[in-house]
């Protein structure tokens, strides 16, 4: 089995894409990332078929964001799939309630941060109070671990700093926003290379683009997996 550190983002518009995509990769690959936009395309069968028929991990990619109730109510429907991640939002409601849906399941709740593809201007724009960005990443993860998250979506350039938080201790940090050397930054803002992220102290990287555009993807997988190996 591959390396399960780097987890494949299978940003493609539908499941039929997104398994072309895994069988190029073969047994390179083992962890994928099926997120919103491919919800109408078929995504949720599509984690069915590589989590059940193909043997891979699935990290669910919603972001959901709602009352509690409704929370609970969605994450408790996703876990019936058997998945390894689902995201939420990281407001300490939205994660309690997440929590209470997974209740008895393996499936991990990640917690979002800042999105990647934000700076603070964008922060400005929508009225996020004053401060840098890393330091409201930082608190915003600790009051999701308080809260009861398995883990933590984060730029790379965070990382280290939500892995020195005490409340960190044994949860998980999911980086994406990861890019090898001189491939195109797209609309991601904070990034860093795969080394460097599993250096600040990421347990996984996400990766879409970047393989999944190349000429060989397989052979661009592989590169980066070589790269964490030598992180």
């Amino acid at each position: 089995m591959s390396d399960d550190r780097l987890i494949v983002a299978l940003d493609v518009p539908n499941a039929l894409q997104g398994l072309a995509v895994a069988d190029q990769l073969g047994d390179a690959v083992s962890f994928y990332k099926i997120g919103l936009g491919m919800l109408t395309g078929g995504g949720l069968a599509l984690a069915n078929e590589l989590k059940q028929e193909r043997g891979k991990r699935i990290f669910l990619d919603m972001k959901l964001f709602d009352i509690g109730q409704t929370v609970e109510n969605a994450v408790a429907g996703l876990a019936q799939y058997d998945l390894d991640f689902l995201t939420v939002h990281g407001d300490p409601h939205v994660v309690r309630a997440a929590k209470e849906g997974a209740r008895g399941k393996d499936m991990k709740i990640l917690a979002v941060t800042i999105l990647t593809s934000l700076d603070r201007a964008d922060l400005d724009a929508s009225l996020i109070r004053e401060g840098a960005i890393p330091d409201l990443v930082v608190e915003r993860a600790a009051r999701a671990f308080e809260a009861g998250a398995d883990g933590i979506i984060a730029s790379p350039n965070e990382a280290a700093a939500i892995r020195a938080l005490p409340e960190a201790a044994g949860k998980l940090i999911v980086t994406p926003g990861v890019r090898p050397a001189g491939a195109a930054d797209d609309d991601q803002k904070r990034i860093a290379t795969p080394a460097h992220a599993i250096a600040a102290g990421a347990d996984h990287i996400v990766v879409g683009r970047p393989i999944w555009r190349a000429p060989a993807p397989r052979d661009a997988a592989e590169a980066i997996l070589a790269e964490l190996r030598g992180a």
